[in-house]
C-alpha cells in the first residue's frame, strides 16, 4: 500500500435475518455484498445412466472428461514474501476461520494489522472442509474493506473471479472507492447479467456514454414497479432526464453504499467522509478535494495503518498551512521538520522534533511519523529530550534492530525496549508487569505444539488467535499479549513479534 440495494440504504436497514450474518455488519455498507445470493434452482435429478447403444456398426468412441480441479490457491502473495507456510488453513474448520477473520476491532496495533493485511492477501489453498467455494475468499476481501485496505482488496478481487457475482459486487464497489469504476462499466457491458442492482447498471449504461439506455433501463423499472421512490428519485436526478424537478430528499442516507455517494456527488451533494466507514476516507484524497479534507482523510487512513507514511507525507507537504491549530499545525510542523532534516539542521532539528513528536502522538499518528523520520533523524547529533524522542522513532521503525541502537540506555524501560529490539538478554529486574510479560515471551522456548502448527495446516488460524489475543493485552492481560507473541515467533514471524511488542510498549508508556 481498499451488492444492499440503494433503497435499502435510503430506507431503514432491517435486521439481519440470521445470526450467523451478524459478524458481517463491519461491511454493511456495500451493496448488497452481505446478502445472499438467491438459491439456485435445483436441477432436476438425471436420468439413470443407460449403456451407450451404438447406432451403427463404428465402435464406440472413448469418452472423455476433465480431472477434478485442484483446490484453488486465492491470494497475491506467495510464501516466499509472506515468510508464511504454503499450507495456511487446510486443518481449519472454515467456521472458525470465518469467525476469526469477522471478529471486528477498532483498536488495531499498526504491526499486527499489517500482519493481518499479509495473511489476506496470502496465496494458500482453502480450508479441507470449505462446503461452498470461495466462502474464506470473499471473508478476506471483507476484512481487507473493513479495516479500509480498498486496494489491497481491490488486488485480491482481481486476482479471483471476477466473473462470479458475489466477487464482482465488492469489485465494483471498490472500484467506486479507488476511482476506477471505468474498468468495472466496461465489464458489465460486455457481462450485463453481473449488474449488482438496478442502479448499477442505470449508473454503468450512463457511464459508458449510453445515456438513452439509462433512462430507458430506468424508466422500464418504474413502469414494472421494480424500483423504489427513493432508487427512483437518485437516478432520475443523476440522469436529469427532463422530468419534472423533484424536491431532495431531507438529508444524506445514514449509511450509504457507494455508488449512492457517488451519484449523490455527481448531483451536487456531496456527503463529508468523517463519520462513514473508513473506506470512504480515500474519496476525500482526490486532488479535487479541499486540502483540509485531504489531510484529516490521510491521518484518518494512516492512523488505521491503511495508507503509507509515504502518501500522508505528500499530503502534508502540498501546500503552505492556511491556518493554525488541529491538522494545520501538523502539517506546518511535517514541513519545517522535513526541510530542517534536507537541510541538515541540527539545531532546528532538535527544537522541533520534541513539539513535532507529541502532536503526532497525541493524534495517534506516532508510527507512521516513525517511519517517515526515524532513519533521517538518526544520523544527526540532537541531545536532550530530541535525543529521547529520536531513540523512541528508531524503535517504532522498520529499523529497529539496528546495534547502535544498544549503547547506553537512557532508563530501565529503554534498556527492555532495547533488549526487545535486538534479542539481547535483559539484566536486572523489568521496570512494569507488561514489560515483563513481554520479555518473557522472548526468553522462553518455543513449545513443540506451536512448532508443529505449520505442519498441522493450521497456520493461519493460530495467526488470527494470535492477533487477537495480543490485543487483550490493551485490556491489562499481559499473560494473553506473552502467549500471542510465542505463537507468532513459533510460525516464523520473528519481526512482525518483535515490532508489535514494541509498538505496545513504547505507546503504552505515553498512554
Amino acid at each position: 500500500m481498499r451488492v444492499l440495494s440503494l433503497a435499502a440504504l435510503l430506507l431503514p436497514l432491517p435486521a439481519l435475518a440470521q445470526e450467523a450474518e451478524a459478524p458481517l455488519s463491519a461491511i454493511d455498507w456495500l451493496s448488497r455484498s452481505v446478502a445472499p445470493s438467491p438459491a439456485p434452482v435445483p436441477a432436476p435429478p438425471p436420468a439413470p445412466a443407460q449403456p451407450p447403444v451404438s447406432r451403427d456398426a463404428s465402435p464406440l468412441g472413448i469418452e472423455v472428461g476433465p480431472l477434478e480441479p485442484a483446490p484453488q490457491v486465492a491470494g497475491l502473495l506467495p510464501p516466499e514474501v509472506t515468510g508464511l507456510p504454503p499450507d495456511l488453513w487446510s486443518g481449519s474448520e472454515t467456521a472458525a476461520l470465518l469467525a476469526l477473520i469477522r471478529e471486528d476491532r477498532s483498536d488495531w496495533i499498526p504491526a499486527l494489522q499489517d500482519l493481518l493485511v499479509t495473511l489476506m492477501l496470502a496465496e494458500s489453498p482453502p480450508p479441507a472442509d470449505e462446503a461452498a467455494e470461495g466462502t474464506l475468499f470473499l471473508a478476506r476481501v471483507d476484512r481487507l474493506l473493513a479495516l479500509g485496505e480498498i486496494e489491497a482488496a481491490q488486488s485480491l478481487l482481481e486476482a479471483g473471479n471476477l466473473l462470479d457475482r458475489e466477487t464482482f459486487r465488492r469489485w465494483f464497489d471498490a472500484t467506486l472507492l479507488t476511482g476506477t469504476e471505468t474498468d468495472a462499466c466496461e465489464m458489465l457491458r460486455t457481462h450485463p447479467s453481473l449488474a449488482p442492482t438496478l442502479e448499477a447498471r442505470v449508473f454503468c449504461l450512463a457511464r459508458n456514454g449510453d445515456w438513452n439506455a439509462a433512462a430507458l433501463t430506468l424508466s422500464t423499472a418504474r413502469a414494472l414497479g421494480d424500483v423504489s421512490e427513493a432508487e427512483d428519485l437518485l437516478l432520475s436526478r443523476f440522469l436529469d432526464d427532463g422530468g419534472e424537478d423533484e424536491e431532495a430528499p431531507a438529508g444524506p442516507p445514514p449509511r450509504p453504499t457507494p455508488l449512492t455517494y457517488r451519484m449523490l456527488e455527481a448531483v451536487g451533494e456531496t456527503i463529508p467522509t468523517t463519520g462513514l466507514p473508513l473506506a470512504y476516507a480515500f474519496l476525500d484524497l482526490r486532488p479535487t478535494v479541499a486540502w483540509r479534507a485531504q489531510i484529516e482523510a490521510a491521518e484518518r487512513l494512516a492512523r488505521r495503518a491503511a495508507l503509507s507514511e509515504n502518501v500522508l507525507l505528500a499530503v502534508y507537504t502540498a501546500r503552505p498551512p492556511a491556518a493554525s491549530g488541529g491538522v494545520w499545525d501538523r502539517a506546518g510542523l511535517v514541513q519545517r521538520l522535513d526541510a530542517a532534516l534536507t537541510a541538515g539542521d541540527a539545531a532546528t532539528v532538535t527544537a522541533l522534533l520534541p513539539e513535532a513528536w507529541t502532536a503526532m502522538a497525541e493524534s495517534g499518528l506516532a508510527v507512521p511519523f516513525s517511519r517517515l523520520f526515524a532513519e533521517r533523524v538518526a544520523g544527526l547529533d540532537l541531545a536532550g529530550e530530541a535525543d529521547a524522542v529520536a531513540r523512541r522513532m528508531i524503535l517504532l521503525s522498520p529499523s529497529y534492530g539496528e546495534a547502535t541502537l544498544a549503547a547506553d540506555p537512557a532508563s530501565p524501560r529503554e534498556a527492555a525496549w532495547l533488549a526487545v529490539a535486538t534479542g539481547a538478554p535483559f539484566e536486572g529486574l523489568a521496570p512494569d508487569a507488561p514489560t515483563s510479560a513481554i520479555l518473557s515471551a522472548f526468553a522462553a522456548e518455543i513449545p513443540p505444539e506451536r512448532a508443529a502448527l505449520a505442519a498441522q495446516g493450521r497456520a493461519g488460524e493460530a495467526l488470527l488467535e494470535a492477533i487477537h489475543g495480543f490485543h487483550a493485552a490493551l485490556a491489562g492481560d499481559h499473560a494473553a499479549a506473552a502467549d500471542a507473541l510465542l505463537t507468532l515467533r513459533a510460525l516464523g514471524l520473528e519481526d512482525g513479534a518483535r515490532r508489535a511488542a514494541l509498538q505496545f510498549l513504547i505507546l503504552e508508556a505515553r498512554a
